[in-house]
C-alpha cells in the first residue's frame, strides 16, 4: 500500500513539473521567422561552401594558383586550372571548380592556403534536385561580369645593366 501511495505522489509531482514548464513557455514570445521574407543571420563560425576572397587593392582574387588546396583536399572536390602568361610573374588562375556534392567541409583547403585566398561562405540556402547546381566555378561566382585580365609588370631599369666605358686619363703633361 505504501508503494502505491509513493507512486501516486511521484507521478503527481512529475505531472506538476511538466505542466509548469508548459505554462512558462506558453507566455514566452515565439521565435518564428517568416522564411522567404526573413532570413537567419549566420554565426561567424558557420561553414558553408568554400569561396574565393576578392583582394580590395587589385579588385581580383588573391589566388596564386599554387594548387595547395587541391593537393590537400581529402575529398578531391577541387579542380584548379591555370596558365603562364608572358610578362606576368607566376601562374594566372583560369578556372577554380568546386564539386560541393563531394565536399566534406573539413577546412583543409582554407587552412593550407598560403595567400589566404579562400574562406567559408555564409550561404546556407542551397537546395536543388540537380547535381549540376552544386558544381561551382568559384572564379565566375567572384567575377560574374568576367575575370579582369592581369596586367604585366613593368620592367624596372636597373643601374647595373649598362656598362660604362672607363675614362682614360692622359698623364702626358
Amino acid at each position: 500500500m505504501s508503494k502505491y501511495v509513493n507512486d501516486l505522489f511521484i507521478g503527481g509531482y512529475s505531472l506538476l513539473v511538466g505542466m509548469a514548464v508548459t505554462i512558462i513557455n506558453f507566455f514566452k514570445p515565439t521565435v518564428t521567422l517568416q522564411y522567404p521574407h526573413e532570413s537567419l543571420k549566420m554565426t561567424p563560425r558557420y561553414r558553408g561552401h568554400v569561396e574565393l576572397i576578392k583582394d580590395p587593392e587589385t579588385g581580383t582574387h588573391r589566388c596564386i594558383a599554387c594548387g595547395m588546396c587541391q593537393k590537400n583536399c581529402p575529398s578531391e572536390c577541387i579542380t584548379i586550372k591555370s596558365k603562364k602568361i608572358e610578362g606576368i610573374k607566376g601562374k594566372v588562375l583560369t578556372e577554380y571548380r568546386l564539386d560541393f556534392t563531394k565536399c566534406s567541409l573539413c577546412g583543409q583547403c582554407v587552412e593550407n592556403c598560403k595567400p589566404n585566398a579562400l574562406q567559408f561562405s555564409k550561404e546556407y540556402n542551397l537546395a536543388s534536385r540537380r547535381k549540376e547546381d552544386f558544381i561551382f566555378d568559384l572564379l565566375k561566382r567572384l567575377h560574374p561580369e568576367g575575370v579582369p585580365e592581369p596586367k604585366p609588370a613593368e620592367p624596372k631599369a636597373e643601374s647595373g645593366d649598362k656598362k660604362e666605358k672607363p675614362v682614360k686619363e692622359d698623364n702626358s703633361s
